[in-house]
């Protein structure tokens, strides 16, 4: 294989492994901020109970 080829193969697998790591932060990030949307909900009903 050429240097080019080589070069091309590594360059799209850094761009793929970019990409795994930006959708699990966001996986991440979704079920944090459904966490807090929940507690906070939970709260505010609670409030409303007293």
């Amino acid at each position: 294989m050429s240097k080019s080829v080589i070069a091309a193969v590594c360059l799209s697998l850094f761009a793929l492994s970019g990409c795994s790591n930006t959708v699990r932060g966001m996986k991440r990030d979704g079920v944090q901020t459904s966490n807090a949307l929940d507690n906070a909900t939970h709260r505010i009903a609670a409030a409303n109970a007293n």
